[in-house]
């Protein structure tokens, strides 16, 4: 498995991807939007045998790191692609002297609350009505150091 920047070639497959695995999927545009405008975001994509098992955003935020997405491919889940990915995003914040991860995740998203938890991350809070079908969200934060 390998790690790599995402690019604009990647940007139909990414956003057939979020398609299959989100029930509020970014668009093409909000990915190409996040790799024009955005300073703060980095992108990657997770390949195996030249295939996207994956990909992850993460905005580096001075002091702070926040994971804006994260997926992987039905086809490659259960293969450790998302921990893969964490630990490359643990590596980042590292490298980047971020002293506090977060992320959002439904409150129904049992398997990647597990995931978090397995990464150190833990629910600090609710924030309600956060999804467009008015689910609930977590707020999962760790501390990691600076």
């Amino acid at each position: 498995m390998i790690l790599r920047e995402m690019t604009y070639d990647d940007l139909s497959t990414i956003a057939t991807l979020e398609a299959e695995l989100f029930k509020e999927p970014w668009s093409q545009s909000d990915f190409q939007r996040e790799l024009d405008e955005n300073e703060f975001a980095n992108y990657y994509i997770a390949e195996i045998d030249g295939e996207v098992a994956g990909y992850f955003g993460l905005w580096l935020l001075f002091d702070q790191a926040q994971i804006t997405t994260i997926g992987t491919a039905k086809k490659f889940q259960r293969q450790h692609v998302a921990s893969f990915m964490m630990e490359a995003i643990d590596q980042m914040c590292a490298e980047n002297e971020c002293e506090f991860l977060s992320l959002e995740v439904r409150v129904s998203n049992t398997p990647a609350q597990n995931l978090y938890k397995k990464f150190g991350l833990e629910i600090v809070s609710v924030r309600k009505d956060y999804y467009g079908d008015h689910e609930d969200a977590y707020l999962m934060v760790k501390a990691v150091g600076g």
